[in-house]
């Protein structure tokens, strides 16, 4: 009705647009549709981002629990297959989580020790020097080149007794200074493996349902293409920890008993650097190195040839034949990819790298190989 209280006139009615009333209610529940995914695309990334600053101090450990458990799972399942009791509760994982920390934890109590037993030694033969000096050696005239600067060297600061105490006391500070610092980085160290087993753990509990939750998600993020690149990543990880983990493990066994046929000092000690150094391609020579020249300075000059023909031999081989057939072999990756990946993530994010990088470079290769391979010469999928 009017104002006046006839009924209105066609001029006054409200005119509606031409569009159904249902077709505006259709495409406004669009638009809110569209806005809310929006919000919570970003909601989602700001989520992420916030806890990924929390934690960002401890992702490393978390990545190495990760490692850990995917190394290990079919060795894993094979012990949950033949206990089915013990994988129903938590005693399993916690049993297996255990093992793996002891099998860390008990070549570093070893080295830890046998490098307490040496700084004891050193700090021997500095209270030694300040009081009546150390004459100079006898090996250091069998050296190839530059004794005599050695010898000059010695006599100026170890032989005499107030050479030797000024000498050494300028490392009293220094020592100090690292040792606190050493301190600090061993508890920042034994805090990272601790959260790295503790994931290790709550991954062999829940692994069948953290894999169930990762294959959804990525079947709904990136469809079938997103579980075939996992796949690829935890193969070049099975392949990375057969191809640098066991072979330098193996390099450090064979080495380690021909340091010890041979008289090196130490040999289980360098037998060890040997395995750490070899999980790195061509960096095995170092500690193969130092045991040569220990055996030159003794007057071995067999056995220093000897040692280092032998483990020349043994890391060539392992660089350049078995270890790029474990790493490549799994995921179909050239030497060059290997080596590049190794390397660059080592360099990129340390002894973490060693196991990302292959893993990236797998990645990329297998994408590359899909995108190579499903185009045909008019562009077209095939």
């Amino acid at each position: 009705m009017s104002q006046s209280g006839l009924p209105p006139h066609d001029d006054d009615r409200v005119h509606l647009p031409l569009c159904p009333v249902e077709d505006i209610t259709s495409e406004q529940r669009q638009t809110a549709r569209r806005i809310q995914w929006k919000a919570r695309e970003i909601l989602a990334l700001a989520i992420v981002a916030i806890t990924t600053y929390t934690i960002h101090g401890f992702l490393s450990a978390l990545a190495w629990g990760v490692v850990f458990a995917v190394a290990t799972w079919p060795l894993y399942r094979k012990i949950q297959n033949h206990w089915p009791r013990l994988a129903r509760g938590p005693l399993l994982p916690a049993l297996c989580t255990a093992g793996m920390a002891l099998l860390f934890l008990i070549p570093m109590l070893f080295v830890g020790l046998e490098a307490a037993n040496e700084a004891q030694n050193v700090l021997e033969l500095m209270k030694h020097a300040r009081n009546t000096g150390v004459p100079v050696p006898v090996w250091v005239s069998r050296l190839p080149v530059g004794a005599g600067a050695v010898v000059k060297w010695w006599n100026a600061h170890l032989s005499d007794p107030s050479a030797a105490a000024e000498f050494f006391s300028s490392f009293d500070a220094r020592g100090l200074a690292m040792t606190r610092t050493v301190g600090s980085q061993v508890v920042h160290r034994g805090t990272l493996f601790f959260f790295s087993i503790l994931t290790l753990f709550f991954l062999y509990k829940d692994g069948d349902t953290i894999m169930r939750e990762c294959t959804i998600a990525s079947r709904r993020a990136f469809g079938r293409r997103g579980e075939l690149i996992g796949h690829q990543i935890i193969a070049s990880i099975h392949g990375t920890v057969a191809g640098l983990v066991l072979v330098g493990v193996g390099e450090g066994i064979i080495m380690g008993v021909i340091y010890f046929l041979t008289g090196v000092p130490h040999p289980v000690l360098l037998g060890g650097a040997t395995a750490i150094a070899a999980m790195i391609p061509f960096c095995a020579m170092i500690p193969v190195g130092l045991a040569s020249t220990f055996l030159l300075v003794d007057g071995g000059t067999m056995g220093a040839v000897t040692v280092f023909a032998i483990g020349a031999v043994v890391i060539f081989t392992a660089d350049h034949f078995v270890r790029p057939g474990l790493i490549g072999g799994s995921t179909q990756l050239p030497f060059l990819w290997v080596l590049l990946g190794i390397v660059g993530g080592a360099e990129t994010w340390g002894l973490l790298g060693l196991f990302l990088g292959p893993a990236a470079m797998a990645t990329l290769h297998l994408l590359w190989r899909n995108w190579s391979r499903e185009r045909g010469v008019s562009g077209k999928e095939v």
